[in-house]
């Protein structure tokens, strides 16, 4: 398969400040690429350099190789549901639908397979005023399917849900490229709820795009290792002795460092073994893959770990 998005050197100045400063995205087709990154960190300002809605001071992108600057061409490949989506709450879910149907030049039966689609089917009728939060944002995404995109780009589409409501959407966005064959491209903060549906990630971090690739290939086989012991401080400087870094908590646990960590787990029983000759009492190891979170949010960000 070929690239839904392709980016190269792609910058936006406003004044001094870059909110975009040269990235080079490369969205699989079929993907769930998750584009994740603090409040502020560009994600937005590209989403609107991709859709055509901003032009870039650098760079150039494309969709399914077409340039973005060819804006009507670039835009038939794209549905996209930008921060919080605006509907006509006089009207019907399927009276909204037919609206974007009509100037789009879709066929109408596009209005019942996108209400079906996003699971909406049976509250096609009802007026959308009396739609939850939860149920907007799905009419959102219905409308951004109208035409058939190859290409659904949804900028925080979990914002303002409850449990239940990030989890339906959760779960819309997943099954999207198996049912319809489309790439989709979603903004967020919140790197937990997208590390359970995204295939891919790009992390962004003051403009920049500081890592991207499958899930797999972000953490880089990067190991999280935490030693409990009833005697900590000795444990942090046999560590050290070892030519290993560590930090404890203040109670029972030691954790290492990325790189520690990283050369630690390799050879656990060897580590072990050295504690326990040393008459360091170990209560418990624990050996984990982080969370997009730890790499990525809990401070420092270390990028060179």
């Amino acid at each position: 398969m070929g690239l839904a998005i392709e980016t190269a050197g792609l910058a936006r100045r406003f004044g001094a400040i870059a909110a975009v400063d040269g990235i080079d995205l490369a969205v699989p087709e079929r993907a769930v690429y998750g584009f994740l990154g603090r409040n502020g960190s560009g994600k937005t300002t590209t989403i609107r350099l991709l859709l055509g809605l901003l032009r870039p001071s650098a760079g150039a992108a494309r969709l399914f190789g077409i340039d973005v600057a060819r804006r009507r061409e670039a835009a038939r490949q794209v549905g996209a549901m930008v921060e919080i989506p605006f509907h006509y709450d006089h009207l019907t879910a399927q009276e909204n639908l037919a609206i974007t149907a009509r100037l789009l030049g879709a066929p109408t039966a596009e209005i019942g397979r996108a209400i079906d689609l996003v699971g909406l089917a049976g509250c096609e009728s009802r007026r959308v005023g009396g739609f939850s939060l939860g149920m907007r944002q799905r009419l959102g995404v219905a409308r951004a399917l109208i035409g058939r995109p190859r290409l659904l780009v949804l900028d925080e589409p979990t914002n303002g849900l409850d449990p239940e409501g990030i989890r339906d959407m959760r779960a819309l966005v997943a099954e999207l490229p198996e049912r319809e064959g489309v790439t989709v491209f979603v903004s967020s903060h919140l790197l937990s709820e997208i590390e359970q549906t995204a295939t891919h990630v790009g992390v962004m971090e003051r403009g920049r795009l500081v890592s991207q690739g499958t899930l797999g290939e972000v953490k880089g086989g990067r190991q999280r290792v935490a030693i409990r012991t009833r005697e900590p401080d000795r444990l942090v400087a046999l560590l050290a002795g070892a030519g290993l870094v560590a930090a404890s908590d203040g109670h029972e646990t030691v954790t290492l460092d990325r790189r520690s960590a990283a050369a630690a787990a390799k050879d656990m029983p060897a580590l072990n073994v050295l504690m326990v000759e040393r008459g360091i009492p170990v209560l418990a190891i624990e050996v984990a893959e982080p969370s997009l979170e730890e790499l990525f949010v809990a401070p420092p960000i270390d990028l060179a770990a």
